[in-house]
């Protein structure tokens, strides 16, 4: 049996708004309080102040925030106290679609999952250098480049041995 969609019902897409800086969180809150699926993709970043440095999620996209809705809704979106605007490509609201979405969220698992960012503090485990730690230059596919203070020399290591300092909390 084919089914066909009525003219007037709108079927709901991913769009994209453009926010207040830095009213990410406060926006995707207001979004959920009023009903519209939304998403704001978040990664975890070292942030540093003068007595520490912490852990601290951060917008992937900075004053971008996205929405599941039908476009006629749009425009109402635009009343929420940190929204902006709507962003548009070639005259009409942007549009996302799925895969994109599905695309960044495999993004974002993935980077979850390296543990190492350059700048972090390693320990090698294995080889001539063992117990001596460094830090992380750059990262490549297998190895890792590593800047040892103690002799004052850059070093390249297989991924596999090392592991992170753990002094973030």
């Amino acid at each position: 049996m084919i089914q066909y969609e009525h003219p007037k019902i709108k079927t709901c897409q991913w769009f994209v708004l453009y926010t207040s800086p830095r009213a990410e969180k406060q926006v995707i809150e207001r979004l959920k309080l009023n009903g519209t699926e939304s998403w704001l993709p978040l990664h975890r970043s070292p942030r540093v102040w003068s007595d520490r440095i912490k852990m601290v999620d951060v917008p992937l996209f900075n004053s971008y925030v996205f929405v599941y809705c039908p476009e006629n809704q749009l425009h109402s979106l635009l009343k929420l106290y940190g929204v902006a605007r709507i962003v548009y490509y070639d005259g009409r609201p942007a549009v996302v679609r799925q895969q994109e979405i599905d695309a960044i969220k495999d993004f974002l698992v993935q980077s979850a999952n390296h543990p190492l960012l350059v700048g972090d503090e390693v320990e090698i485990l294995a080889g001539a250098m063992k117990n001596v730690s460094g830090q992380v230059q750059r990262i490549n596919k297998n190895y890792i480049v590593l800047y040892l203070e103690q002799l004052g020399a850059t070093v390249s290591v297989n991924l596999d041995h090392v592991a992170p300092v753990k002094r973030l909390k």
